[in-house]
């Protein structure tokens, strides 16, 4: 099993659901973030005055999935997430050894 990871722009959240909801995912679950990186911030004006905004909203993504199923699932996110532009976001992807369902202790693959 992995666990799949992506940071994206957050009026990119529905075209992400729908492509992951295409490719079989039934849950996953969205954090609102805040970060930079090759971004590195915007400047917006305020009552004349400019400053600058280190820190920009994003959505982190996060799904549990079969490691056959990576690939799909990567592919959609991208796809889906994709304006072409600086800031659209990275994806990452880690191990995860073991899922446990509170409600039936169900365990592994079961528990997705």
């Amino acid at each position: 099993m992995k666990k799949v990871e992506a940071i994206i722009r957050p009026f990119k959240l529905e075209d992400v659901k729908v492509a992951l909801v295409e490719s079989g995912i039934i849950g996953m679950t969205v954090t609102e973030v805040r970060g930079f990186g090759r971004q590195k911030g915007q400047v917006e004006r305020y009552r004349g005055s400019e400053f600058t905004v280190e820190f920009l909203q994003k959505l982190k993504i996060e799904v549990v999935v079969e490691s056959d199923n990576v690939e799909e699932v990567v592919k959609a996110i991208a796809d889906a997430a994709r304006t072409g532009e600086i800031g659209d976001g990275k994806i990452f992807i880690s191990p995860i050894d073991s899922v446990v369902r509170i409600r039936t202790g169900d365990r592994d693959s079961t528990a997705l």
